[in-house]
């Protein structure tokens, strides 16, 4: 049992379990009745997205240290230090993803999100 760290949109792995879209947005002009047959996700996380102020700075050019510093102390926060404890916890008893979609991990939250997930005893594979 394990979690995925997953490019929404991208195709499923087999066995890889519910996806769960840590996104501020749907994606755009996909009906939600399309999100899971499309591989965007199975159900929306947007508690453990940016928050739109941290996303709009980014936009403006905050460099990516700065991005990083704030998006950890976001994740610090009661509602989403529990749903990340949750998920960690979960991880050892079922298969499931977690994603965004952005192309470059590296410079993406979900990277971020892989190493909060780590830190807590997460099963991540991939």
């Amino acid at each position: 049992m394990a979690i995925r760290i997953v490019r929404l949109g991208s195709e499923r792995k087999r066995g890889e379990g519910i996806r769960f879209g840590t996104v501020r947005r749907p994606p755009r002009g996909v009906p939600k009745a399309r999100h899971s047959k499309e591989n965007w996700y199975d159900t929306w996380l947007p508690m453990l997205s940016p928050s739109a102020e941290l996303m709009k700075s980014a936009r403006g050019g905050t460099a990516w240290n700065t991005f990083t510093r704030r998006f950890h102390a976001e994740m610090k926060r009661p509602d989403a230090a529990h749903l990340l404890n949750a998920l960690a916890a979960l991880s050892h008893q079922t298969n499931f993803s977690v994603g965004c979609y952005c192309e470059d991990e590296e410079h993406c939250h979900r990277g971020i999100l892989r190493e909060l997930l780590e830190e807590r005893g997460a099963a991540i594979v991939g």
